[in-house]
């Protein structure tokens, strides 16, 4: 028996009182409400958010409201939320948006920086949106400029890995290869379905890598090989309970961002099932 589907069993009470709790825009998460009667003081963890390229075929609007309905507070937008040529203005008014709908703007990603012009162009980006991190897909020959780039704006670079078919950072193993040397504020953004996907270890990669992660794309896929696909989080080959854990060990205090690329047209159950799950997990650590 795979241990994949005793872990999924082993929180499927918790995860669907979760997804449940999504679904109406629940305010408190499954472990908040295990652990409110509690007398013992309990850890903080990370916080939950999304990574707008899950809804790419929703407006803005829809997006903030599809967000708020799993129960989710922090987005990153890609580029079809806030287009990169935004002016100053329309960025003004995206982000008021935003803070109107209780939501909080933390990124912007995946944003190419494979030449001058884009690096410049994110910085600016980033700066006018108030955000403190950009997830980025850059080529190794920009990362001085992206080094030099951090110092001045004082906004972090996460570096997001693509698995199979990235010649420049298919795993964050590659990634610190390059970056160990630079301002601590140029990190990774691990996509976890793409590191198992390209047949390496996403939980032993996110402990042996922890201080230099700055974002986290969670998500599960089908199975360790190229061919794997995105599937509901807990129904696939992805050990979550025990990255779950590593995040904890590891103390990371950013976001960790649903990125679910499945049922592009209708994800919104899909991504409360999701959202659910990894609350349910969360709430026995």
């Amino acid at each position: 028996m795979r241990a994949d589907n005793q872990n999924r069993r082993q929180f499927l009470h918790l995860a669907g009182a979760g997804a449940a709790a999504s679904l109406v825009g629940a305010r408190n998460s499954v472990g908040q409400t295990r652990r409110s009667g509690r007398s013992r003081k309990t850890k903080k963890l990370f916080q939950l958010g999304l990574a707008s390229y899950t809804l790419r075929k929703f407006s803005l609007e829809d997006t903030l409201a599809m967000t708020k309905k799993v129960g989710l507070k922090y987005i990153c937008f890609k580029s079809m939320h806030l287009a990169l040529d935004s002016t100053p203005a329309q960025i003004a008014d995206t982000v008021a948006k935003v803070k109107d709908a209780g939501l909080i703007l933390y990124g912007g990603g995946v944003i190419s920086m494979k030449n001058e012009g884009q690096v410049n162009q994110a910085f600016d980006y980033a700066k006018a949106a108030g955000m403190r991190v950009i997830i980025a897909a850059p080529s190794p020959e920009m990362l001085p400029m992206i080094d030099e780039k951090v110092r001045r704006y004082d906004i972090k670079v996460a570096i997001h890995n693509h698995g199979p078919g990235d010649k420049f950072f298919p795993t964050p193993a590659v990634g610190y290869k390059h970056i160990k040397d630079l301002d601590k504020r140029v990190g990774l953004c691990h996509d976890i379905g793409h590191t198992k996907r390209y047949g390496s270890d996403p939980l032993a990669e996110t402990e042996q890598y922890g201080d230099r992660l700055h974002d986290v794309h969670i998500k599960d896929v089908s199975e360790a090989t190229r061919n794997g696909h995105n599937v509901e989080i807990g129904r696939g080959v992805i050990d979550i309970p025990a990255f779950i854990r590593i995040l904890v060990k590891i103390k990371y205090d950013g976001i960790v961002s649903f990125e679910y690329e499945k049922d592009a047209d209708d994800p919104l159950a899909g991504l409360a099932e999701s959202v659910g799950y990894v609350r349910g997990v969360m709430a026995t650590v």
